[in-house]
């Protein structure tokens, strides 16, 4: 899931009761058909700095796609602020689109549902086959055991972006590799206004996506392994705790933070207010707001101890943005020609170099423009230390309601108010007694 939006505000319920609604104007009994050849509707979600800037990069290949089918792709690109509860309702309503962009997080939750077209053998098999894709990202496409409930689109990871001149100035050599390092060099830069690091506290995703990594580092999680809700165990308390007290400890976050919620910490970094930045995939953004690639550097995500890898130092959840069909289109052969289109190598290679996203699909991960210096942090993170959200059907309510918990820490960090273990576990209680009942 991509961190320039703000997340998916508001109390979501997902019942595994709703049925497979008609979207697209198809007919709920007959499995999605061909009623509508010659036009498709398209949910993308906003990737780039701004709306406009992703109907820049997307309305050139949609043209491609229909000058090549005949099929024309009416395009919305849907806010992250509207784009959960815009396709919750879609599930129920009818009114929807063909096809659609979702958060690789929201795999599992949405694929409960019953609305989306399941990718089983035979519709991998139309767009070239399930071994097309990367391990690390199919293992975010829908619950384990079922058949993927959309496929890869963009992949993206965790990195560090730190400073060249301000990491100089400071006289610091490297990036930090541990979180005490990082902790050391943000006290040194906060100063004369600027701040070591900046972050989106506002946002209930982002604080999800970090929290999920602090947590896993202290060796825990936030379910248990048969999917039920385990908030307030040790090692997520700890994670979630070391993740706030970067502000309400460390002081090396400005409290204006705790309310940001919009890319204000990436925009803060493009202009030289932090020093820091721990962000999914953020070239093209930061080149977006006039920040020059010589001007920083990226290394992976530090971790505790020793260097990231798999279990207590995975360093990075598996980012993206994956593509779903809801399964009563009235255009099935083609909304499949178009994730056919979308997933080509030609358009993987297009598409991924204008959202700085690494591509999900092996063959066109090979190419040369995704082997540089600053994608292979990327890709290396992805390939050994990144690890996938739970894939459970109530994932989405676990973003909003662990996510907005930390949002009231870092409220509370911002104000000046103690933010203790036992602070924390009680926003963490609260969280978890707002998921459904098991």
């Amino acid at each position: 899931m991509r961190s320039v939006r703000a997340a998916a505000v508001g109390a979501v319920t997902l019942s595994l009761a709703l049925a497979a609604s008609a979207c697209g104007g198809g007919s709920a009994t007959n499995g999605g058909s061909d009623d509508s050849p010659k036009t498709l509707t398209y949910w993308a979600s906003n990737q780039g700095a701004s709306v406009e800037v992703d109907k820049k990069v997307l309305r050139p290949e949609l043209d491609k796609f229909e000058k090549r089918t005949g099929i024309k792709v009416e395009l919305e690109v849907v806010p992250w602020s509207d784009l959960l509860n815009r396709i919750l309702t879609a599930t129920t309503s009818g009114q929807g689109p063909d096809v659609l962009n979702i958060g690789n997080t929201w795999s599992a939750s949405l694929q409960a549902t019953g609305a989306l077209l399941p990718w089983d053998a035979k519709n991998l098999a139309a767009i070239g086959g399930k071994d097309r894709f990367v391990d690390s990202a199919l293992g975010s496409t829908g619950a384990r055991g079922q058949d993927p409930a959309a496929v890869p689109l963009y992949s993206m990871a965790y990195a560090l972006y730190y400073n060249k001149k301000m990491f100089a100035d400071a006289g610091i050599a490297k990036p930090p590799a541990t979180w005490a390092e990082l902790v050391a060099d943000g006290r040194k830069l906060s100063k004369n206004g600027t701040w070591g690091l900046g972050t989106e506290g506002s946002n209930p995703s982002e604080n999800i996506h970090h929290a999920f990594v602090f947590a896993k580092q202290h060796g825990g999680d936030f379910f248990t392994a048969d999917g039920k809700a385990d908030f307030t165990n040790d090692g997520a308390v700890a994670g979630v705790k070391q993740y706030v007290d970067l502000m309400a400890k460390d002081r090396i976050i400005a409290p204006g933070n705790a309310e940001y919620a919009q890319n204000q910490s990436v925009s803060d970094f493009a202009k030289g207010r932090t020093a820091m930045l721990l962000w999914q995939s953020a070239s093209a953004n930061l080149k977006s707001q006039g920040m020059s690639e010589d001007a920083y550097g990226i290394a992976p995500v530090p971790v505790r101890s020793g260097t990231p890898g798999t279990g207590a130092n995975v360093n990075s959840m598996v980012a993206g943005i994956n593509l779903a069909v809801f399964k009563n289109t009235d255009n099935l052969s083609g909304a499949k020609q178009f994730v056919k289109f979308m997933t080509s190598d030609a358009e993987q290679k297009i598409l991924n170099t204008a959202y700085s996203s690494i591509p999900p699909v092996r063959s066109a991960q090979a190419d040369a423009a995704f082997n540089t210096p600053a994608n292979a942090v990327l890709k290396d993170t992805l390939a050994s230390s990144a690890a996938a959200l739970p894939q459970v059907a109530d994932e989405s309510q676990f973003e909003t309601a662990v996510g907005t918990a930390i949002k009231g820490l870092f409220a509370d960090a911002a104000a000046g108010r103690a933010v203790t273990t036992e602070s924390v576990r009680t926003a963490l209680e609260k969280a978890q007694q707002q998921m459904p009942a098991k």
